[in-house]
C-alpha cells in the first residue's frame, strides 16, 4: 500500500474512534453524575520502526511520521453542576469522593445521587444496587420509625439513631475503570473521607460533566477531519490508478 494512503487511512480510523467517544458523551448529556470521556491519540511511528525494521531518528527514509493512532479515553472527573430537586432521597456530593453502592458480591463507586426507597426500605440506586454506610451495611430508613432527616455531612437520623453514607476517595482516579451503569470499579484499596471533607447536598443532584457546545464542536471538527482524510484516501487512490493506467498503456 502506498505510504500516503496508509497514513490516511490510520488517521481516518483514529479520527472515527474520536467521534465514537464524543457522540457517547453528548448521549449521556443529562445523565446524573456522568463523567465525559477524552479521547487520546498518539504520533505514531513508521511501519518500519513499528515492525523493528528501523530505529527512530536514524534520518532514513523510514524514519518519517506515521500519523497518529487512537491510543486509549480517559475520564474527567471535574465534578459537574449542582442541580436542586427538592426530593428527599437524591444526594450529590459537593466536592471530592464516591459514594459506595453494592452490586451483587461486589462493591462499586459512584457519583450518581439519584437514589430511591425500594420495598424494604433500602436505599438504592435506579437499578436496585443498595447504598452503603460506612460500616458497610445498606442504608436502611424505616418508615414505620416516622420522618428522617439527613444531615450536610452525609449522616442519616431517625429516631435518634444514625447511619453515616459511606464516602470514599481512591488514592488515585487513575485506580477506577468504568464499568457502566454509571459505576466504577476501584482497582486498589479506597480510604475514607476526612470528616472535613464529607459535604453532601441533600435534595440536590450533580448533574452530568458534558458541556454540549464543547461537545458539538469537537464533533464538528472530528467529522471534517474524517472527511479530509478520506479525501486524501481517494485522491492518492485516484493519482494511483492514473499512474497505472499510463504504464499500461505504454
Amino acid at each position: 500500500m502506498p505510504y500516503g494512503l496508509y497514513v490516511s487511512a490510520e488517521g481516518a480510523y483514529a479520527q472515527s474512534r474520536r467521534l465514537e467517544v464524543l457522540a457517547n458523551n453528548l448521549a449521556n448529556v443529562d445523565t446524573v453524575g456522568f463523567k465525559r470521556e477524552l479521547a487520546v491519540m498518539q504520533a505514531r511511528y513508521a511501519e518500519a520502526i513499528q515492525q523493528g525494521e528501523e530505529s527512530p531518528g536514524s534520518g532514513s527514509i523510514n524514519d518519517v511520521g506515521g500519523g497518529v493512532h487512537f491510543r486509549q479515553t480517559k475520564t474527567d472527573f471535574s465534578s459537574g453542576p449542582l442541580r436542586q430537586t427538592n426530593i428527599p432521597t437524591d444526594m450529590a456530593i459537593d466536592g471530592e469522593g464516591f459514594f459506595v453502592v453494592r452490586k451483587g458480591d461486589e462493591t462499586f463507586l459512584t457519583r450518581a445521587g439519584n437514589f430511591h426507597l425500594n420495598q424494604r426500605g433500602e436505599l438504592v440506586t435506579q437499578q436496585g444496587y443498595s447504598v452503603l454506610s460506612d460500616t458497610g451495611s445498606p442504608v436502611v430508613i424505616d418508615p414505620d420509625l416516622g420522618p428522617w432527616h439527613f444531615l450536610p455531612n452525609g449522616t442519616i437520623r431517625q429516631s435518634g439513631a444514625t447511619q453515616n453514607l459511606a464516602l470514599v476517595e481512591p488514592a488515585s482516579l487513575g485506580d477506577l475503570v468504568k464499568t457502566g451503569e454509571n459505576l466504577f470499579r476501584p482497582l486498589a484499596e479506597t480510604r475514607p473521607l476526612a470528616a472535613g471533607q464529607r459535604r453532601v447536598a441533600g435534595g440536590c443532584l450533580e448533574m452530568s460533566g458534558v458541556q454540549p457546545t464543547v461537545e458539538m464542536v469537537e464533533l464538528i471538527e472530528t467529522s471534517r477531519a474524517i472527511e479530509a482524510n478520506v479525501n486524501m484516501m481517494q485522491t492518492q487512490d485516484q493519482m494511483l490508478s492514473g499512474l497505472v493506467n499510463r504504464l499500461m498503456r505504454s
